[in-house]
């Protein structure tokens, strides 16, 4: 079972569950890939929701990797998700927010202004 608290999730692909989780090093990977000078313009491209059928492969497969799966990019993308595209989203989504954690609500402040007691 994932342990959300370590930033995992499970999956289920080609019938068989798999552990995914985005390490340093898979988020490195991921800065590489995408092009990004850090963590927070990382963040800042997957919070414009615009990934491509490529984009989810390799965070899937970042994800795999991360967990201990020897699976290229590639070979991510081969596998099969019951659900067909929303599912793959999913599975980046939950990812992702293992990861950074959730977005703030539209208009939110963050941090949020302290409150009166």
């Amino acid at each position: 079972m994932a342990n959300k608290a370590r930033g995992e999730i499970d999956a289920e692909f080609d019938g068989q569950t798999f552990r995914l989780c985005l390490t340093l090093g898979a988020l490195a990977e991921l800065e590489s890939a995408f092009g990004a000078a850090d963590l927070v313009e990382l963040a800042e491209r997957f919070e414009k929701r615009r990934l491509s059928a490529r984009d989810l492969a390799r965070i899937i497969g970042c994800g795999l990797r991360g967990a201990g799966h020897a699976i290229s990019d590639e070979e991510a993308a081969r596998m099969t998700v019951s659900g067909g595209l929303a599912a793959y989203a999913k599975v980046a989504a939950d990812l992702l927010v293992a990861a950074f954690g959730e977005a703030p609500a539209e208009g939110a402040q963050n941090p949020p202004q302290p409150q009166d007691a």
